[in-house]
């Protein structure tokens, strides 16, 4: 079966484990993937939490192809909303020029942290008022070296220019998402692991593949992120999965946000200083023995004419961990050897 796999790391703290060992994690598991053959290695960017220590994903990146030879590396994603285009770009132009052909730039929609993070990330910076549309389209212009002639920044260039930039991709887990990502013709990747709504990410997709054949004649990438573990048999990893929660918060204001455990939710409302409803959930993941998994990947695969599936996997304990990744590579047609 031709399956593009990759992974998204969150770079996650369990139990007893220190910050320091869970970054030595992430940096195993990138190096154990680039062996395996998975496509893509991400990471991701989180603030003001005790379970997720990636906060500052450019800095990993640059770590992580030191320490790898081959495969992509990448944001999933830099949350652009707290930050400058502008010096976005100079990041990732640095990074595309120490690993040309090899850096990812994948942009989150949402703040990726408690609101008191994100007023402290926002302090002072001008960034709050600009839509993330509007921040997008310069980051962009500025990643490609052509911002236009009614812009502003005209004539401005992040430096240093690589000599292929970083690919730009656009999270998301919603229609509005998939019309922004079509309107800018770059990948789309609809982020399950973060809102497990089968008709919402129908309709993204659907909404992404519509308004980019309406407007542009290259073709469309969809990518799924999606929640996955694979054990040596279906009561193992049923076991696993059924420790996997969700906890849906929702404000007074109407905002909605899913959040990891129940701690974490609280911590949420009560920064955010406003009402709130909690929900707490089973997270929907996939899970299974590798035949059933192939199955299930296969299926999501067709049904959604997906280019790549990132796989994020959730076991508390790391060997586990790797091991369920390990399982996966057997999807592979063309797996590198170990």
């Amino acid at each position: 079966m031709t399956l593009k796999l990759s992974i998204l790391d969150l770079s996650p703290l369990y139990d007893s484990e220190t910050a320091a060992q869970a970054l030595q994690h992430t940096i195993e598991l990138a190096q154990k993937a680039e062996a395996w053959g998975y496509h893509r290695f991400w990471v991701s960017e989180h603030h003001g939490s005790d379970r997720v220590v990636g906060s500052s994903p450019e800095v990993l990146i640059s770590h992580l192809l030191a320490k790898t030879e081959r495969i992509r590396v990448g944001s999933g994603g830099v949350m652009l909303q707290h930050y400058s285009p502008y010096k976005v770009v100079e990041n990732f132009n640095v990074l595309a020029s120490l690993a040309p052909g090899r850096v990812d730039l994948g942009i989150g929609r949402g703040p990726g942290g408690m609101p008191q993070s994100t007023r402290a990330l926002q302090q002072g910076s001008g960034n709050a008022g600009r839509s993330l549309s509007e921040k997008l389209v310069e980051l962009e212009q500025l990643l490609h070296d052509r911002v236009t002639e009614d812009h502003p920044l005209h004539g401005l260039r992040a430096s240093p220019l690589p000599p292929q930039p970083a690919e730009l991709f656009l999270l998301g887990t919603s229609p509005a998402s998939a019309e922004l990502a079509a309107d800018m013709a770059i990948p789309y990747v609809f982020a399950y692991f973060l809102n497990s709504d089968d008709a919402m990410m129908r309709e993204a997709v659907a909404t992404y593949r519509k308004r980019f054949a309406a407007t542009n004649a290259v073709r469309p990438q969809v990518m799924l992120a999606l929640p996955v573990i694979v054990s040596d048999t279906e009561a193992e990893a049923r076991a696993h999965a059924a420790e996997v929660r969700v906890v849906r918060i929702r404000l007074q204001s109407g905002r909605t946000l899913t959040v990891g455990n129940l701690e974490g939710a609280e911590e949420f409302g009560r920064q955010a200083g406003e009402a709130y409803t909690l929900d707490v959930q089973q997270a929907r993941v996939i899970h299974g023995s590798p035949d059933t998994v192939r199955q299930q990947l296969a299926d999501l695969q067709g049904e959604y004419q997906a280019d790549e599936i990132m796989v994020i996997t959730a076991i508390k304990d790391f060997r586990k961990r790797l091991h369920s990744y390990a399982l996966l590579r057997d999807l592979f047609t063309c797996a590198a050897p170990v």
